[in-house]
């Protein structure tokens, strides 16, 4: 059976010229013979990949893809078994720039026979090597990928193979580890002085990131297991790139069912384990002797993690987990966490700050672990530490984490604490050791904030200029709130409403009086570009809830992203229940903001259509109840939507119109929140004793 051609996107299509996204729709448009679409949709076609290179290449246009971007359209038009690929990277990186140009330039049977043999040559490194071969007709991805080791090194080349690889995996909750959060998760195995912990376990060990930091701190002893065969290899390479001198154990399979290590206890244990995962073996498993603090229950597969990472540990090891923050007060888990408690397994829990690791919109917890030592004394104390606090201070979005400052205040309390647990000085608001007997209540509740935040002293002349400030902005946000509520005489249109004739947004489109556009997810592994990675997001609960873009670019998962410009009109993509339709004219701050994934965004030709005259006339109640009436939600098809044909000096008549009552609900938008924060900060002054009722003079 021959296998179906590679299939490639717009953008993918423009990566490869060298050009625009524009001038790949300008192509489509205007040339013929340009290729039809074979699959995807009318806003997202998909072309074939071997004919779109014919008729690049008829017209002279010659590649001129990165070499990263050439690997990705290489290995979709490879289609084989991309796992095969990943020894070759480790034999790449062991050449020199020279000799990997060298190799490239060979014709394509010889470069393949060598490739082998390069492969073979690591055999008593790397398990399997020998097995592999490689073919005359792979010649076009070998040379890709030996392009990409020279000119951008062997670890991209890994990732980009392994990101191939996993585009169709299945696996639920599966994460990778952030390179800065491996590295303090690796610190906080060594507490103090003394060497590092020389034998480190990942059960989990996905791309290898948490064990390569271990290695950079001194492990040289490393064994991982990852249910996933692309991981597990991927895993191998990387280890074997990174930390050469150290003693290499990677194995596939599902470390809960089937353990590739019994047996085997090590110094330290590291793991970012998949989270909510109800099929982790609960019934089969129910009498494994590692369930030593209770049978997890079928929802907390995160403890039955815990306990598989102690029965791994040799006495007084430490185990550092990255959890979700349910793990630590779910009531299912209370028994289990009961006794991890009594046990004296439990050192410190930490709070991170959302933005820390996928998934972006929580804050994870990092799970500090101890096998106990008989011959110690047992633990009297928990430490816990809250980062979200002093992270969310300051910071206006998600991904502008100062790891360096965290870093240092984790590892800081966490060697102080280590050092002297019944003498620890609590850091208010940050750290506290808690101990044990009051941990353990009917709730069990190991959440950070609720041992660590406490309630501030009050400070009545503060408290009083906070108020007064708020007062005051509440003043002037009433003042502009009535000044833009000064709309002044509508005239009636007549007995008659007036009508007009129009037309949709899709025939707006192909007349060329506009363009669509979107941000498209690539892959769950794909990256925004990094000349976008400074670039905030606008999210469509940002659009919906009327402020600037917060998003964060690592959670768009694509590869081409659309730039907003100013005179967009934006629309979100979804609307909930109840939520009025809602459209913004990009202004000037919000130009150069990355387009979220539920944000659709028309671009009007300022000389045939007022941008506010659009967006006024698409949020119409009975344009959108036409497009989808009834529902709880509205999935928002912008060229369904109607508007309607009048010249453009009218068109601006109504735009102005718009523009008004868009500053209208701005300004109460501003004013409703004003009354808030002032009414709660009142609040909050007389409850804590700091303000007095009005009229009242203190005694």
């Amino acid at each position: 059976m021959s296998k179906p051609p590679a299939q490639v996107t717009a953008a993918e299509i423009s990566r490869i010229a060298g050009v625009t996204r524009a001038t790949v729709s300008n192509w489509r448009r205007r040339h013929a013979d340009f290729p039809a679409p074979v699959g995807g949709t009318e806003a997202s076609p998909l072309y074939d990949l071997d004919a779109v290179r014919a008729w690049l290449k008829a017209r002279g246009h010659a590649s001129a893809a990165s070499p990263i971007e050439e690997l990705r359209t290489t290995l979709r038009a490879h289609g084989g078994d991309t796992a095969r690929l990943l020894p070759l990277v480790l034999a790449a990186a062991r050449l020199a720039d020279g000799d990997l140009t060298e190799l490239g330039g060979l014709p394509d049977a010889d470069m393949a026979s060598q490739v082998t043999d390069a492969v073979h040559r690591l055999a008593g490194a790397l398990s399997g090597a020998e097995e592999i071969g490689y073919r005359t007709e792979e010649a076009d991805v070998l040379r890709a990928l030996l392009q990409c080791v020279r000119d951008e090194g062997a670890q991209t080349a890994l990732d980009v193979l392994a990101e191939r690889e996993l585009e169709d995996s299945t696996s639920g909750g599966t994460y990778g580890t952030p390179p800065k959060l491996a590295d303090l998760m690796a610190r906080l195995l060594k507490p103090s002085g003394g060497p590092y912990p020389a034998r480190v376990l990942d059960p989990a060990c996905g791309g290898g990131t948490l064990l390569a930091a271990a290695a950079r701190h001194g492990a040289a002893f490393l064994a991982g297991q990852d249910s996933l065969p692309v991981q597990a290899r991927r895993s191998t390479v990387r280890l074997l790139l990174t930390a050469p001198e150290a003693e290499v154990t990677v194995r596939e399979g599902d470390s809960l069912r089937a353990d590739a290590f019994p047996g085997l206890t090590v110094d330290g244990v590291l793991c970012n384990p998949p989270y909510g995962d109800r099929d982790w073996g609960h019934d089969e498993l129910a009498y494994d002797p590692r369930w030593a603090y209770g049978l997890p229950p079928r929802a907390e597969s995160e403890l039955a993690w815990a306990q598989h990472a102690l029965a791994h540990l040799e006495p007084g090891g430490l185990a550092v987990l990255l959890l979700p923050p349910a793990v630590a007060a779910r009531s299912s888990g209370r028994r289990v966490r009961g006794a991890l408690l009594r046990g004296g397994a439990v050192r410190a829990v930490i709070a991170l700050p959302p933005g820390a690791a996928v998934p972006l919109h929580i804050g994870l917890h990092v799970w500090v672990l101890q096998r106990p030592d008989p011959q110690a004394k047992p633990p009297e104390t928990v430490l816990f530490i809250d980062t979200a606090t002093e992270a969310e201070s300051g910071r206006e979005r998600r991904g502008s984490i100062d790891w360096d400052a965290l870093s240092g205040a984790v590892l800081s309390a966490w060697r102080a604490f280590c050092a002297d647990p019944a003498g620890f000085t609590p850091e208010p608001g940050r750290a506290r050791a808690v101990p044990l007997i009051a941990l353990l209540d009917e709730f069990v509740d190991l959440t950070p904030a609720r041992h660590v935040r406490t309630v501030p002293q009050t400070d009545p002349a503060a408290t009083a200029r906070r108020a007064a400030g708020a007062l005051a902005e509440l003043t002037k946000a009433t003042r502009t709130l009535t000044e833009a509520g000064a709309l002044g005489h509508w005239p009636v249109a007549g007995e008659q409403a007036r009508t007009w004739r129009t037309a949709t947004i899709a025939d707006l489109r192909r007349g060329g009086a506009l363009t669509l556009h979107r941000t498209v997810h690539t892959s769950p592994n794909a990256r925004v570009p990094a000349e976008h990675a400074g670039r905030a997001v606008l999210t469509g609960a940002d659009l919906l809830a009327g402020r600037r873009a917060g998003g964060d670019p690592t959670e768009l998962h694509s590869l081409d992203p659309t730039v907003i410009e100013a005179g967009d009109v934006l629309l979100p993509g979804v609307l909930g229940p109840g939520r009025p339709p809602v459209a913004r004219v990009a202004d000037e701050e919000d130009a150069g903001c990355l387009l979220g994934l539920t944000v659709r965004l028309l671009r009007p030709d300022p000389t045939r259509l007022d941008p506010w005259f659009l967006a006024g006339f698409l949020t119409a109640p009975g344009n959108i109840g036409r497009v989808a009436p009834g529902g709880s939600s509205l999935q928002l098809d912008p060229r369904r939507l109607r508007v309607p044909l009048l010249p453009l000096d009218e068109q601006r008549r109504y735009g102005r119109a718009f523009r008004r009552l868009h500053e209208l609900r701005s300004a109460a938008r501003r004013a409703e929140e004003a009354a808030e924060k002032a009414a709660e900060l009142l609040a909050e002054g007389l409850t804590s004793g700091a303000l007095l009722p009005p009229g009242d003079d203190p005694a």
